[in-house]
């Protein structure tokens, strides 16, 4: 039980490992809101990876940067406002709809439309041509084929138990 609590505390304490304590800010309220502008900002150096749960240099860098910005007196949105103009709408998980980020917004639906639309096509085009099945000669020598094999498989079978010392009923 103790290993299981000892686990459960490492995996929902995995964001405060990045967070360094020199870098907390001893206004809880602050602090707060500095944590919920983090968990919005991507890591420019690290992949799908929020600020607050990255031990990079330049995450280190933004932290403590939205720190010094609600020290200043700055609101979420100006905190936002003033990382987007200096990394661009990258750096936000949600960048805002305009055109700039329009291939973001809409590029995966137009991809994915495009692609069940070749789907379709395909299928369309397959569904559209007459199946050949066998021929009259193909389909008997099949039946002969099969015919063989099942009288072999019988004989094979037969024998195996005419001569299994095992069997009881011999």
């Amino acid at each position: 039980m103790k290993y299981l609590a000892l686990v459960l505390i490492l995996i929902f304490s995995v964001p405060l490992w990045a967070v360094e304590p020199d870098e907390v800010l001893d206004d809880p309220v602050l602090e707060e809101r500095a944590r919920e502008i983090s968990k919005n900002v991507r890591c420019v150096v690290c992949q799908n990876e929020p600020i607050d749960s990255s031990n990079a240099g330049v995450a280190r860098d933004l932290r403590i940067l939205i720190r010094e910005r609600i020290m200043a007196g700055d609101t979420n949105a100006e905190v936002e406002a003033f990382l987007v103009a200096r990394y661009g709408d990258y750096v936000l998980f949600k960048p805002p709809f305009k055109p700039s980020t329009y291939a973001l917004w809409i590029g995966p639906l137009a991809l994915m439309l495009l692609g069940l639309g070749v789907a379709g096509l395909a299928l369309r085009r397959q569904s559209g041509r007459p199946s050949e099945g066998l021929s009259a000669d193909d389909l008997a020598e099949a039946n002969a084929l099969l015919a063989q094999l099942t009288s072999k498989d019988d004989d094979a079978h037969n024998s195996e138990q005419a001569s299994d010392p095992r069997d009881p009923d011999i």
